[in-house]
């Protein structure tokens, strides 16, 4: 069968078109254009896109559909010469806090991969890089520990993964050990515990009991020699000091700072996600942002007088318990209570905010003529609203507090997401979380200058993961984004920047003989990046994949091997293919209003 030249499409209705036929040729660069609302969209989406999806979809297996929104049937006579079609339109991305540029276009994937393998950790407390540990260095350290202290040696050979471990437990047995640890709890080997397979589970063996003391150093070797073979190269010595949870000292045969005993338990792709608990940084959950009592919310106008309600959480229905406990403070640091906050002392401002600290204050209430005094010290306004945010169950009260707060950078990872262990991986003197929030165009400059930096074994391993990182960098950057950052949350992104986001993953996807409609992708762009914008089109066309575009843009149109223009009016005065052809040929068609 002769390959068809043209998607035919006979008889289209859908919305405010009036049954028109179209010739829309294959392979090459169409723009739909004419008015807003005349019914360019419902040509290219409502209809060809629509049926070319729709058709792919029921070519699928009823398992896979049912994962699949089907599209309605478009209200057309018939089409042919589709392929299956991929729409690019100005949705914005996830609004979901996790989801970054670089998630979402999946070069972060890759970066996880490059500091895994080819990342180099260095210790936080000496900066130097931290080298492998060997047996006899082990054996040093905990002859170094406390004589008399007891402890267990482990071997962690499963590490919060999902499973039973019937057959883990079995094979242990059989190999002659006696006790596991199993999610902080210990058991004897003849009655393993029965475990979920839809939890994680933490697995320990224990390998020896030890008491430290001289003369012990060959059988602790023999020990420590099993505990990295059963376990990769890692061992535990959990130590039970005399009150408060058991230490666990981590031997790795990989990674350990000799000076402070900082390890990194096995480095991983996971170590580098910050969506995954593996990795994530723990205060903050990975999302590198804390919320805090912002003061600038508690007293948002300095010029009231704190009688006045200067502080916002006491505005509520002046209650003579606040009222009298600020003629408390007042009396006590001598000051007017009838004073504007900006005119009070700083250390004032520091005790109606803070607390006064060890410093007892006298307070006298008068509660409808029974009256109290007492002599405490004064918690703090924003310290009190911490406390019962922490300890209360009411999501009235938690509300009420959230209008006092504010996000900033988590103090535990500085912003990076990331957990201390993986932030201590370096590749050309940075890590994963400062690599990430270079801009585009940076982090490809990045990317060129890590050959240079790698020795000749990790270059073998980094070559291919750093050609992939380099294509779809470049990809953005030829799309006009060189300016966004990796770490950007994706829910702060223009409707054409995420178009362009997709745009781009499509091209490094390297598909060919695919239908792409695209609407309005120049939207929100630069003319200088408008050129860049049409070079990636005609990009796709030639890699063998049909292009229509909706556009308004005059310089698309007169780039576009094909040109149809709808019209003449909108709405029901449109839905008309008024004129169709090439740019010139539409130019010079006194009917085409384009």
């Amino acid at each position: 069968m002769a390959e068809l030249k043209y998607i035919e499409v006979r008889g289209a209705r859908e919305h405010n078109l009036k049954s028109i036929d179209v010739d829309i040729p294959r392979d090459q660069l169409v723009v739909i254009t004419g008015l807003s609302g005349s019914g360019k969209s419902s040509l290219a989406f409502d209809t060809i896109y629509a049926e070319g999806q729709r058709r792919y979809v029921e070519s699928l297996s009823a398992y896979a559909r049912q994962f699949l929104d089907m599209m309605e049937k478009p209200d057309v006579d018939h089409i042919s010469g589709l392929s299956p079609a991929i729409s690019i339109e100005q949705k914005t991305t996830s609004k979901n806090p996790r989801s970054t540029v670089g998630t979402v276009t999946e070069i972060y994937d890759y970066l996880r991969l490059l500091f895994a393998r080819a990342g180099t950790p260095y210790s936080p407390a000496t900066g130097l890089p931290i080298e492998a540990q060997q047996v006899q260095d082990m054996v040093d350290r905990i002859m170094a520990m406390e004589e008399g202290t007891r402890g267990y040696l482990l071997a962690p050979i499963i590490r919060d993964r999902k499973g039973e471990y019937k057959k883990e437990f079995l094979e242990l047995r059989k190999q002659g050990f006696q006790r596991v640890k199993v999610d902080g709890e210990f058991y004897e080997l003849d009655e393993p515990p029965t475990l979920d397979k839809k939890f994680r589970h933490d697995i320990d063996v224990v390998v020896d009991r030890i008491v430290i003391r001289e003369g012990m150093e060959t059988r602790l070797a023999d020990s420590l020699r099993t505990a990295l073979d059963l376990a990769d190269g890692i061992a535990i010595l959990e130590t039970a000091p005399s009150e408060g949870d058991p230490e666990r000292h981590t031997f790795s045969e990989k990674f350990a700072c000799p000076v402070s005993g900082f390890t990194i338990p096995e480095i991983e792709p996971r170590l580098f996600s910050f969506n995954a608990p593996f990795g994530a940084c723990p205060d903050c959950d990975g999302l590198g942002v804390e919320l805090f009592f912002d003061e600038n919310l508690v007293v948002p106008d300095s010029t009231l007088k704190i009688y006045d309600g200067a502080l916002a959480p006491w505005r509520k229905g002046k209650s003579p318990y606040f009222l009298q406990t600020i003629e408390a403070i007042a009396k006590h640091y001598e000051f007017d209570k009838n004073t504007k906050w900006k005119d009070l002392p700083a250390h004032v401002q520091q005790v109606f905010l803070y607390g006064s600290g060890e410093e007892e204050i006298p307070f006298r209430y008068d509660e409808g003529g029974r009256v109290y005094q007492v002599s405490r010290v004064f918690e703090g306004v924003i310290p009190n609203m911490e406390r019962r945010y922490r300890e209360t169950d009411s999501n009235w009260i938690r509300e009420e507090f959230e209008r006092y707060q504010n996000n900033r950078p988590c103090g535990a990872c500085n912003g990076y997401r990331l957990r201390e262990e993986a932030l201590a991986v370096k590749i050309a003197g940075e890590h994963a979380g400062q690599v990430v929030q270079k801009s585009i165009r940076e982090a490809l400059d990045w990317v060129n200058s890590v050959p240079a930096s790698l020795s000749n074994q990790k270059n073998e391993i980094a070559r291919a993961i750093l050609k992939e990182i380099g294509e779809r960098l470049g990809f953005l950057n030829n799309v006009g984004l060189e300016y966004l950052s990796l770490s950007r949350n994706s829910g702060t992104l223009s409707g054409g920047e995420s178009q362009r986001i997709r745009l781009a993953s499509q091209i490094g996807s390297g598909l060919q003989g695919v239908l792409y409609v695209l609407d309005e992708p120049s939207i929100g762009l630069h003319q200088r990046d408008n050129g860049r914008l049409l070079t990636t089109l005609k990009n796709l066309r030639d890699a063998g994949n049909t292009v229509i575009v909706v556009e308004h843009d005059e310089e698309a149109i007169r780039e576009a091997d094909y040109v149809f223009d709808i019209g003449p009016g909108a709405g029901i005065h449109g839905g008309q293919v008024v004129s169709h052809g090439t740019p010139e040929h539409v130019t010079n068609d006194p009917a085409s209003l384009t």
